[in-house]
């Protein structure tokens, strides 16, 4: 009983968030983002590129993009990647670059301004935005 209560005192702390094990990791910014869950999804696939006059740099993951792309947006591989070569085509955007593992996206995250991207575990000097 008292070490449950310690361990969620210390995700509080940590970020305000509870991993249970249903939870694949966490969606991740740059201090300066601050976007809810829908926003998160909207900016993956292609619909949300600023906060105010920030623009925003979504950063895909290799090492989590299956579980994140079924978790959060409700789609496959094949079809992620055919939305953004639609997107690239009809509207001229890129789609998100790929790192291959949480230590580079935390990276890239951490040192780009208006970054977002998805990880399994959290490191200091990054916002939790919403786990999944």
């Amino acid at each position: 009983m008292q070490r449950t209560r310690k361990l969620r005192l210390l995700a509080a702390c940590l970020g305000g968030l509870w991993l249970t094990p249903a939870m694949a990791g966490l969606v991740i910014a740059h201090p300066s983002v601050e976007l809810n869950a829908e926003e998160v999804r909207l900016v993956f696939l292609g619909e949300k590129q600023l906060v105010g006059k920030l623009r925003l740099v979504p950063v895909d993951n290799l090492a989590s993009r299956a579980k994140f792309l079924e978790k959060v947006l409700q789609t496959d591989e094949r079809k992620y990647e055919a939305r953004w070569r639609r997107k690239a085509f009809r509207e001229g955007l890129t789609a998100p670059p790929v790192k291959g593992s949480d230590a580079e996206v935390i990276s890239f995250v951490r040192s780009t301004p208006g970054a977002v991207g998805y990880v399994e575990t959290a490191t200091p000097g990054v916002k939790v935005l919403e786990g999944y």
